[in-house]
């Protein structure tokens, strides 16, 4: 058995990899940011592994079916490149309830880490949203807010760094290493 602990970067998707679009539930609306696969490449060098984690709460909802949600995830990362990311987790509820999963609760990310062997302490988090940086402080992960989605005001933010993009983050993280 391997004992050795790999370090991650868990990264939020509308907003952060991908224009914000309300309940993306079709692959001809995604949009990758520019910059974002070069940056996810430039972190996957430099030895993290690279998950994405988004709440989507159209599901919960009744807007769209997982199968929907599976399209479009399959078409960002057809968009990012093949092998880029390890690992993709969702949450289907809707805000209000209950739930392990959601953000800010790290659902996710316990499960991402139990399932891949990772080193919270040497690990970040990069979101569009303050819900995000709750999320990450709740795991025990550093948190970078980036300004690229609808809630660009970061003024109150509680997140360590400060981006304007995913290209920045990765900067931040590359240095802090």
């Amino acid at each position: 058995m391997n004992d050795t602990l790999s370090t991650a970067v868990f990264v939020d998707r509308d907003g952060t990899i991908i224009e914000d679009r309300d309940y993306c539930s079709e692959p001809k609306d995604v949009k990758v940011f520019p910059g974002v696969p070069e940056a996810l490449r430039r972190l996957k060098s430099n030895g993290f592994k690279l998950f994405i984690i988004t709440n989507q709460s159209g599901i919960g909802r009744g807007l769209f079916r997982v199968e929907q949600y599976r399209a479009v995830e399959g078409e960002v990362l057809r968009q990012l490149g093949d092998g880029l990311i390890d690992a993709t987790y969702f949450c289907p509820d809707v805000p209000g309830q209950h739930s392990s999963c959601r953000k800010p609760a790290p659902g996710m990310i316990v499960e991402a880490t139990r399932e891949h062997q990772i080193d919270l302490f040497g690990s970040f988090l990069i979101g569009d949203k303050e819900i995000d940086i709750e999320c990450g402080h709740n795991a025990g992960v550093r948190t970078i807010r980036v300004k690229t989605g609808p809630q660009s005001d970061t003024t109150d933010s509680k997140a360590d760094w400060i981006a304007e993009d995913l290209l920045a983050a990765t900067e931040i993280i590359l240095a802090a290493k």
